[in-house]
């Protein structure tokens, strides 16, 4: 699923509960909930949030009895689904992956790239087509929903979760140079991921663009995700100086700064030389 530049001025909704005229089927079990995308899609564009999944989510992975993967909304190709295989493909024994969407033309147009168990496409939404995942990528497929509704979508991918399981939910720009994601858990939202080709950036808060639906539109002054990116753009200034040892030098030296400052940093500082910052979802989150 993708969304073009101004999808985001025009909102759909979520029904607040399922329709009861003419459903749509789900894996022969479950109502999909949602609506069809563009679906435009590009070699590569989720190359950074997998490879955070990769660096961060493999234990997780490893641990289950069943490492069941979604990728919800994969759009009109299945190139972004296959990738996720190929990349956590040789680090989870067993890995299985399924790609869903909402549209059965889509799914139908994809046949030739099944292979289950390892990677399977079905119709589905938010319900996740009665599926119990370990982690569940859902990219570019809620920022043409309200705020409520989009709520309502967390809610709904949460609760079919596996136990122990993830969402990663989030938006990048049509190649994949700028990324933000929020992961969260049966009990909310736990982090918000930065990431970008670091070169491709001015300020750091060029990215705010590109934050999930949930904090989009309170990057205001007196939110606590305008005082972070704030605080970033400040810290990126102080590392001018850095700019001499490469562009991702500098990234690294502002976000090692704001760390110092004492926002809450999550996770290893490795990952700030692929142009990448997690911070709590505590520090971040709407008030």
């Amino acid at each position: 699923m993708s969304e073009a530049g101004d999808e985001h001025k025009r909102r759909a909704s979520l029904s607040p509960q399922p329709r009861r005229r003419a459903p749509r089927l789900a894996a022969g079990r479950a109502r999909a909930l949602g609506l069809p995308t563009r679906g435009t899609t590009n070699a590569n564009r989720l190359r950074r949030v997998d490879r955070w999944i990769v660096a961060t989510q493999v234990p997780r992975l490893r641990d289950s009895a069943r490492p069941l993967v979604v990728d919800l909304g994969y759009g009109a190709s299945a190139v972004t689904t296959l990738e996720l295989v190929e990349r956590l493909g040789p680090e989870v024994a067993g890995l299985e992956v399924v790609g869903l969407e909402i549209d059965p033309e889509r799914v139908a147009a994809v046949a030739a790239d099944r292979d289950p168990p390892r990677v399977d496409f079905r119709v589905g939404g938010f319900e996740l087509a009665g599926l119990r995942p370990v982690l569940v990528r859902a990219f570019n497929v809620l920022r043409q929903y309200d705020e409520e509704s989009a709520a309502r979508a967390w809610d709904t991918m949460c609760a079919a979760l596996a136990p122990g399981g993830l969402v990663v939910e989030g938006t990048c720009d049509e190649w994949g140079r700028r990324s933000t994601w929020v992961a969260l858990d049966a009990d909310g939202p736990l982090t918000l991921t930065l990431a970008t080709r670091v070169s491709d950036i001015a300020t750091p808060s060029d990215l705010a663009e590109r934050l999930p639906k949930a904090l989009i539109h309170h990057n205001v002054p007196g939110q606590p995700v305008h005082e972070f990116l704030r605080a970033f753009d400040a810290t990126w200034a102080a590392a001018a100086g850095m700019s001499a040892f490469g562009p991702r030098q500098r990234w690294t030296a502002a976000v090692e700064a704001l760390g110092e400052q004492g926002w809450p940093l999550v996770g290893s500082s490795r990952r700030w030389r692929h142009g990448e910052v997690t911070v709590r979802w505590s520090a971040v989150a709407p008030v």
